[in-house]
């Protein structure tokens, strides 16, 4: 008999968990808006469209159900522009931008995820709407040579403004509107390349009545309430293109720190142009000074030169455009190079042989770059056998060159190159070159110990290489290994001692570098170089790192420590320890993990192991906290109706929760819960008593009563078990007034973009949209739906069906009321209200199809028959219906429209009530529904269940 009871207990506990504990669910998510929304439509295919206007707030909230509390994050796609959310996202429920930019329009994605089952994903679209001001320029059919060139000319006035949606532009001339046809001298036309952007006038053959003011209206409509804009352009017969003169010289030569004056002045145009300075495709200097047509820069500096313009844009013709060029003047970069003679195979200088001394500098202007030899501080004139020249500018610029032919003893001394510029004001540069017996050429040799070199990670190292010869070389370091750059970041790095110190060396700077001889400062022959191997050592990288176990008394586990890279890869040893009492310790063969067996934990086994593993370079480590803390609770966020008001000034909240991997740790014997209002600093905490083993996915609630309207809480809930306290999780109880609690009266009238709750069913074919007369197109849908809401106002909302293309004969869209409540009308808990469901519907059209409405109980995901039907043409007027429902528990009530046989078949309905009572006077279309609550089989199999335990605990 024990066994039977033993296998029933078994298989009640697995349906149990599958059936009655599956609180477990993956996330759902849909998008509900606030804010300064203008508009907010479905559109085909079912894309949500919302609208907005430039500069107000956008205000999305990620509405989410399953659990555990899914994880919301906020992403974008570029719109407009490209826009990556400023390379982030929002881990939030609401997304808020205030002043909106047009940049920032695009599809917004709402991704929500539990780590069950796929993420859920809902997006909208978010049009931002703007208008920007026109401007017209004016342009003419032929050449623009000649001033005043609109005497008996065709003329062109072009309006343009930026605009979303699409503008609309219009015409005047003076206090007339222009349009096509309405004068012959005038034609207005949208050219085909600009898509619509721009709206041109065109004046033939200008007549005398042609001179006068013209406006272009911008309009979109007031879409969001945006008014039109227009600009207005006075066309007379001295209307001309802009022209400009600048004053003084191009280029303009200066001197460091000396200040630049640029004058720039209208010669011609009306109207009169406005004058801009500009620098090549850069900025101005920060320290200019503009006022007007004159630009003024102060000190000016080396980085200050270029190409500055003045342009004259007056909207007539073209723009007008005069560029100078600032130099300013400078020496600098002086270097030498020593050529031996290219006839001897050897590179030594040597008496009777030829040797040349180069010099070179950068300077600006190079025409004015002049230069001068020296010997021993005498000037230096160019003969026979000192040969002085300048190297052609395309070939090496700013180079002389000093040929000492047949080298004599009497040659050996100080050489000096002295460039300067004509203008002086410059300091000279002088570069002294030592010819003598002991000038040699270069030699690069690596000091003995000093390749390989072997260092550890982080420490600074200093490569060297040893170079011989007079005069020295600059030494150029670069990697010989692979094509990558320096510590510093460039290809080469230069040294004048011939040493490279790196600071703070990382395992990436192992590998090979080149030391090299540069040919300036030096001999120009071939480069000598040399080789330095650089091995960085460093400790091993293990993993985990870190990882946190949680265990109850008695259990036992193990844990392992692995290696995944090391220098020397030669690892020494390892060591297990418990705080600082050592475990065990080894050494590795071949194998690159250790492990740990822990056997029948007690309390002295809790806290955190440390595994190092040590090589040369150091040791890495593993770490593992081990604690009997229990797992945090998870709060159920979807409980049905968790808050209700049994009292005047007080409400109640039924909080749920689950707890998050029940069995990882002994038994939870109570939670502690801790409560406080909002901004407040104390918290209120009681036990609450846990009897038996929580399983998971059991769902635990608790009643918190006595809470003060209207004020938020915080609620802490804490696990505890013989251990101690696990982790905590918080919550907030926010109190919201329910929609009709116990229902005595609902009206809704769709004016707000909430809906009054109203929800579109998941499983139907299309969705109900909501929309006002004002702002719907009928562009594809005529002769159908209604000219105005139920009470005659364009301006108004209400609900209806768009049966245009895609959607077909017999699809469906269902719309969902909020969940009411009954209220119980005795003792004994039972309910017999009757109630009257009233609405307004609109239903003109030759394909009108079927508005059904149903009756649905709670805990029900289908429908009965409907308690009101109606189908065909009931033509273009608003009417009535009111039916009675006897609801014995929570209910929803369904609006269903089926689409008729083609697209002149839209169904609105508007003005949805609930009364408590009977109707006064029920249209006789009406059927009564006999919908009661049954159980259901997964209900009755808990009952069963249940009833399985209590017979077993018995």
């Amino acid at each position: 008999m024990d066994l039977v009871f033993g296998l029933l207990w078994l298989l009640t506990v697995f349906l149990e968990g599958i059936y009655c504990q599956g609180v477990y669910a993956p996330p759902t998510v849909r998008i509900v808006h606030s804010g300064h929304a203008c508009n907010i439509e479905e559109e085909h295919y079912k894309e949500r469209v919302y609208t907005i206007r430039e500069g107000e707030t956008l205000e999305l909230a990620c509405l989410v159900t399953g659990h555990p509390h899914p994880q919301i994050r906020w992403t974008k796609t570029a719109g407009s522009a490209s826009d990556r959310f400023q390379d982030s996202s929002v881990f939030n429920e609401t997304l808020r931008i205030t002043k909106i930019q047009r940049h920032q329009g695009g599809r917004y994605y709402c991704k929500a995820e539990n780590g069950l089952g796929s993420p859920a994903i809902k997006s909208i679209r978010v049009d931002v709407y703007y208008l920007d001001d026109p401007i017209v320029t004016v342009h003419q059919s032929i050449g623009e040579a000649k001033e005043q060139f609109y005497y008996e000319r065709t003329v062109f006035l072009r309006c343009v403004a930026n605009s979303n949606p699409p503008v609309r532009y219009s015409w005047r001339r003076g206090r007339e509107i222009l349009s096509q046809g309405s004068d012959k001298g005038v034609e207005i036309y949208e050219p085909f390349f600009t898509q619509g952007e721009t709206k041109i006038l065109k004046l033939k053959n200008l007549r005398p009545q042609d001179y006068a003011n013209y406006s272009c209206i911008a309009s979109v409509r007031n879409v969001c309430g945006i008014p039109d804009k227009n600009v207005l352009f006075r066309l007379t017969n001295k209307t001309a293109s802009p022209s400009i003169k600048l004053l003084g010289e191009d280029p303009i030569v200066v001197n460091p720190g000396q200040t630049v004056t640029l004058v720039c002045i209208t010669s011609g145009g009306e109207p009169p142009p406005t004058l801009t300075w500009v620098r090549n495709t850069e900025a101005l200097p920060e320290k200019s000074v503009l006022n007007g047509g004159t630009l003024t820069l102060p000190a000016v500096t080396s980085e200050d030169a270029g190409v500055y313009s003045c342009v004259a844009n007056n909207n007539v013709g073209n723009p007008a455009k005069k560029s100078t060029t600032i130099v300013v003047r400078a020496l600098k970069k002086g270097r030498f190079w020593i050529t031996p003679d290219p006839y001897h195979n050897d590179d030594n200088i040597q008496i009777g042989r030829e040797v040349k001394i180069s010099c070179q500098v950068e300077a600006t202007p190079p025409e004015e770059l002049v230069f001068s030899w020296l010997k021993n501080g005498r000037s230096l004139r160019s003969s026979e056998r000192m040969v002085i020249t300048q190297t052609d500018p395309d070939v090496s610029p700013g180079t002389t060159n000093l040929d000492i032919i047949d080298l004599k003893f009497t040659d050996f001394g100080t050489y000096t190159c002295m460039a300067s510029l004509k203008g002086g004001g410059i300091p000279e540069i002088s570069i002294d070159v030592n010819i003598s017996s002991t000038t040699v050429p270069p030699n690069l040799t690596v000091p003995r110990g000093k390749s390989p070199l072997v260092t550890q990670e982080g420490d600074t190292v200093e490569l060297q290489c040893l170079v011989s010869g007079k005069p020295k070389p600059i030494i150029l370091w670069s990697r010989a290994d692979k094509e990558a750059p320096m510590p510093d970041g460039n290809m080469q790095t230069e040294s004048y001692d011939g040493i490279l110190r790196i600071v703070n060396v990382s395992r990436e700077m192992t590998g090979s570098y080149r030391c090299q001889t540069s040919q300036y400062n030096g001999f120009n022959v071939k480069p000598r170089e040399a080789i330095v191997e650089l091995i960085v050592q460093y400790p091993p990288t293990v993993e985990p790192v870190f990882t946190e176990i949680r265990q109850g008394i008695s259990r036992t586990f193990s844990m392992s420590c692995r290696v995944l890279r090391a220098h020397p890869s030669r690892v020494l040893k390892y060591e297990w320890r418990l705080g600082s009492r050592l475990l065990h310790a080894g050494q590795f063969d071949s194998q690159d993990e250790t492990e740990y067996s822990v056997r029948n934990l007690n309390r002295e086994g809790y806290g955190e192991y440390t595994c190092d593993i040590i090589n040369e370079a150091g040791a890495g480590r593993c770490s593992f906290l081990v604690t009997g803390k229990a797992y945090p609770p998870e709060f159920y966020y979807d409980t049905y109706s968790p808050l209700w008001q049994n009292r005047l000034r007080v409400y109640a909240y039924k909080l749920q929760w689950t707890q998050m991997n029940p069995n990882a740790v002994d038994r939870i014997m109570a939670y502690r819960l801790g409560i406080r209002q909002t901004g407040q600093q104390r918290w209120w905490e009681q036990e609450i008593p846990i009897h038996g083993m929580i399983q998971k996915g059991e769902l635990i609630t608790y009643n918190l009563t006595e809470l003060i309207k209207p004020e938020a809480y915080e609620v802490r809930l804490t696990p505890i078990t013989r251990f101690g306290e696990g982790d905590s999780t918080i919550r907030i109880v926010k109190y919201s007034a329910p929609i009709n609690p116990h229902l005595r009266e609902f009206h809704c009238s769709f004016e707000e973009e909430p809906i009054c709750m109203f929800t579109q069913e998941k499983s139907d074919d299309f969705d109900w949209t909501r929309h006002s007369a004002a702002t719907r197109d009928t562009k594809y849908t005529p002769n159908t739906g209604p000219s105005s809401d139920r009470t005659g106002s364009k301006q108004g909302f209400y609900m209806y069906i768009e049966t245009s293309r895609p959607r077909l004969e017999g699809e469906k869209a269902r719309l969902l009321s909020p969940t009411f409540n009954v209220a119980p009308k005795n003792p004994y808990g039972s309910t017999n209200s009757v109630y009257c469901f009233s609405f307004y519907y609109h239903m003109y059209g030759k394909h009108i199809g079927t508005l059904n409405a149903y009756l649905r109980l709670k805990g029900q995901t289908t429908s009965d028959s409907p308690i009101w039907t109606l189908s065909g043409n009931q033509g273009d007027r608003w009417r009535q219906a009111k039916v009675n429902i006897h609801p014995t528990s929570a209910f929803q009530m369904v609006l269903e429209g089926i689409r008729g046989p083609g697209i002149e078949g839209d169904i609105a309905i508007d003005d949805v009530t609930i009364e408590e009572g009977e109707c006064g006077d029920p249209p006789p279309n009406n059927r009564r529904s006999s919908a009661a609550p049954t159980a259901s089989p997964i209900w009755q199999l808990c009952v069963t269940l249940l009833l399985a335990r209590f017979i077993h605990w018995r």
